[in-house]
């Protein structure tokens, strides 16, 4: 366990130590396959570091796998700016919200270990977290529903009076406003 120290759930590695232009240096080598992880070992020997080919090892496989999930990440985030490029009217918050539930999904659907010593109260607090979160966003659209509402009776009050001169346009209007409304209030429950 001297190799690596926990830090709030976090490996730590003695590569981590090195100072910053070898730890660039080693990090560039690291990526060129012709590098051994022997030979990398006895390159920061000769640089005053002694660490062991399987420190090494573990370090990559750490280093990879995050750049994996980078790459994951950055994958799913083109896809969303492509959804809402392609369809302007989308829910920025709803897509960042499906962007995040669909990452959370994927960390809990490899993290049994972790469930498994998760104390029962943290569980509980997260599903409240997630039962709050659902219920506030249930009583905003709702709130915007009937703010959108009174806005559209207020203006048809306000268009009514000005026009009174002209009853035509009043039932022209009349309708107007009404699919106005109905698209409004019918586009924001998605």
């Amino acid at each position: 366990m001297s190799e690596k120290k926990r830090r709030r759930g976090r490996v730590h590695s003695t590569i981590d130590d090195l100072p910053e232009p070898l730890k660039s240096r080693f990090e560039i080598k690291l990526t060129d396959p012709a590098n051994t992880y022997n030979e990398l070992s006895e390159w920061l020997k000769g640089e005053g570091y002694s660490i062991s080919k399987s420190a090494i090892g573990r370090y990559a496989v750490r280093t990879r796998e995050a750049a994996q999930r980078v790459a994951e990440t950055l994958q799913r985030t083109q896809a969303i700016a492509q959804a809402v490029e392609a369809h302007p009217d989308l829910d920025y918050t709803k897509a960042a919200e499906l962007v995040l539930m669909d990452g959370l999904m994927q960390r809990v659907s490899t993290a049994e270990e972790e469930f498994d010593e998760m104390p029962l109260d943290k569980a509980g607090r997260l599903i409240a977290s997630l039962a709050r979160n659902a219920t506030y966003e249930k009583r905003v659209r709702a709130d915007l529903k009937k703010k959108a509402e009174l806005a559209f009776d207020q203006m048809e009050a306000e268009l009514m009076t000005a026009i009174k001169q002209h009853p035509e346009l009043a039932g022209e209007l009349h309708d107007v406003l009404a699919r106005a409304r109905e698209k409004v209030l019918t586009d924001g429950e998605d």
